[in-house]
């Protein structure tokens, strides 16, 4: 039999506010129409280029879904290495996982009061679990965020899409032109993102303008023409030929 925490028994509906949450910042209408289709599904991979607002639009819609009493977490997630081994570095969990979840809370403090946001984390209601440290979690009433999902194994990420529990949202964000993996077939974000639709409440959507300065589009174009000519970078960052 499965537990109570499971089923809807245990939820009770909070009071919303009458008025909007107002925030810093306003979505492009490329973002208005993504997050409406985000918000009529539960499960959303979200594609773009660097500087498309990805993860903006991720927080934007969880940090809404929250103030508006509609969830009561939201589950952050992201690799940091492609096999997910922190166990090496210093500090305790929130320690090691701080520098790569700050452009999420950069994010968010762009989009709200930043002692606010911080209060969140520091209650719990904004959470960080590593990618090794979901397994056998259910999120139940969540907006669950992952991040970086380009580098997300196919293992890893059949994992991760299963963790979803009832009145939860799960939004995937991933740049195939940042893909870390040794190859880009071991990228779980591809696969799902292509199987999208052949799944009930499952969407891709992929943006396309760009938040930053206009010159990032020029440099995404060079580096991946050098790309289709087989210029790669290697470990030490210096540029040579792949060898074919």
């Amino acid at each position: 039999m499965a537990s109570n925490h499971h089923t809807s028994e245990v939820f009770t509906e909070k009071r919303k506010p009458k008025t909007p949450i107002k925030f810093k910042i306003s979505l492009n209408e490329e973002q208005k129409v993504a997050k409406d289709k985000i918000l009529h599904n539960t499960l959303t991979l979200l594609a773009g280029k660097a500087g498309s607002g990805k993860t903006l639009l991720a927080c934007q819609i969880a940090l809404e879904k929250l103030f508006t009493k509609e969830i009561q977490k939201i589950i952050i997630t992201r690799p940091t290495v492609s096999k997910e081994e922190i166990g090496f570095l210093p500090g305790n969990l929130s320690e090691k996982m701080d520098p790569w979840v700050q452009p999420i809370y950069q994010n968010m403090f762009i989009l709200y009061d930043k002692t606010k946001i911080e209060e969140l984390i520091a209650s719990g209601v904004i959470e960080i679990v590593p990618l090794s440290f979901m397994r056998g979690r259910t999120f139940l009433d969540s907006i669950i965020i992952v991040d970086e999902a380009q580098n997300v194994t196919h293992e890893q990420m059949e994992m991760i899409a299963t963790r979803i529990g009832l009145r939860s949202k799960m939004i995937i964000c991933g740049d195939d032109h940042q893909v870390d993996l040794k190859s880009k077939r071991e990228s779980g974000f591809r696969f799902l993102y292509s199987a999208a639709k052949r799944i009930k409440n499952m969407c891709a959507i992929t943006l396309n303008h760009n938040h930053r300065d206009p010159i990032v589009d020029d440099l995404l174009a060079l580096y991946e023409e050098a790309a289709d000519m087989g210029i790669v970078l290697t470990s030490s960052g210096t540029s040579g030929k792949s060898k074919k």
